[in-house]
């Protein structure tokens, strides 16, 4: 289902009939991952449909044994996908890096693999998704849409967790094939090679192991598996979020389970906006005063549904004069009857209006290319135009200002 980026532009629907209205995970005759019939079916359009393809999936990273498998990947020249815990990702912010480096896909695995805050609530699992989001994008500067549920999704997501994480523009991926190198501690090498090698053959096939600590003797089956594959003619990639998802079907028993469900408000506010953050490249194009201004890809970024963008190159583009207070390192706007000082040492921006009170707002600043970045809306507000709509096209972004 395509998701609008604003609360604005899903008005006519409101979050829980569009959950209502996805479609429902298919269940498989031999009760393993499936790929939904028509996503299946587009799939046959794409190019080497006729060919056998697999994906080595890494989960549980990154640990002192990625460096093994990055080199083993290296020396085979084939591509992996590393599904990675937040908290992994913030103790090895090289390994990841590395990662990146040598070509491979990152996904993301939730912060701390902790079953019982994941599956307890879905709002407790969105936030461990965010919260390995900003680590990653902390260390490469780019967020993936790319999600793998800690223990697959059987038993643990209802319709809400496939539902609001599709409308929140992620892809959410299980495995057809397990190496079975988490089943119990200290699994062989020779088990987890025998594992994939007896699984049953399919034309697309998805492996899952692990490079977590204590998967030393994955590491050791690696080679081998990757040899399998390659002698019965398999096309190694890394995952795309362009590809059909692979899921496990839903448990029935699911249905049972009494958890909270999010309210629409949370859902506009939290899970609609982020569809956003994985679409196109966009314009945002800002109206204030009768005055519009043309913000391009780069020139602002999405973060938690918000617009952030540069404090003078805005302003100035819409008309407003600013200038830098270098004895009090601060910006000030004046626009039309507003003042408006955003102060980054006290991280607060003030706006005086005349004939009105003062008003406060704190906020966070940040710096990049020796330029103030702050969160529109603030800006927008402080200088005396609060932002009365959001909406998003085909060919842009927009916010109009009263």
């Amino acid at each position: 289902m395509a998701a609008g980026g604003t609360a604005a532009a899903a008005a006519s629907e409101t979050p829980a009939q569009a959950a209502a209205n996805e479609t429902a995970k298919a269940k498989p005759a031999d009760g393993k991952a499936t790929v939904k019939a028509a996503d299946k079916a587009a799939n046959k359009a794409n190019d080497n449909t006729d060919g056998k393809v697999v994906y080595l999936t890494f989960d549980d990273g990154p640990s002192s044994l990625t460096d093994e498998v990055l080199a083993i990947l290296k020396k085979e020249d084939v591509p992996g996908t590393f599904f990675v815990l937040g908290e992994q990702a913030k103790r090895y912010p090289e390994m990841i890096r590395r990662i990146e480096d040598a070509g491979h896909k990152l996904g993301n695995h939730t912060y701390n693999h902790e079953y019982k805050e994941l599956y307890d609530s879905f709002g407790h699992f969105w936030k461990q998704v965010k919260a390995t989001e900003e680590v990653l994008r902390g260390i490469t500067g780019k967020r993936t849409p790319l999600v793998r549920a800690p223990g697959g999704t059987y038993g643990h997501f209802d319709e809400t967790y496939f539902n609001l994480l599709e409308l929140g523009g992620y892809k959410v991926f299980d495995w057809n094939v397990d190496s079975g190198d988490s089943k119990r501690k200290g699994v062989p090498a020779s088990e987890i090679i025998d594992n994939v090698v007896s699984a049953n053959r399919q034309n697309e096939v998805i492996v899952l192991m692990h490079d977590g600590a204590g998967h030393g003797e994955s590491v050791k089956a690696l080679p081998k598996i990757i040899q399998y594959y390659k002698k019965q003619g398999y096309e190694f990639r890394a995952i795309s979020p362009d590809q059909p998802p692979v899921q496990f079907h839903l448990d029935p028993s699911m249905k049972k389970k009494h958890r909270t469900i999010p309210s629409d408000a949370w859902v506009k506010a939290n899970v609609v906006p982020n569809a956003a953050l994985f679409g196109p490249d966009l314009p945002l194009t800002v109206e204030a005063g009768g005055v519009q201004t043309r913000l391009d890809s780069g020139e602002y970024r999405l973060q938690d549904g918000q617009y952030i963008v540069p404090l003078r190159t805005t302003m100035e583009r819409l008309g407003a004069k600013v200038h830098w207070d270098g004895d009090n390192q601060r910006a000030v706007v004046v626009w039309g009857n507003a003042k408006a000082t955003f102060d980054p040492n006290t991280g607060t921006a003030t706006s005086e209006l005349t004939g009105k009170l003062q008003v406060k707002y704190d906020l966070i600043f940040e710096r990049k290319n020796e330029s103030l970045w702050v969160p529109l809306r603030i800006l927008m507000e402080a200088a005396g135009h609060p932002i009365a709509s959001l909406t998003l096209r085909e060919d842009e972004r927009r916010v109009t200002a009263l």
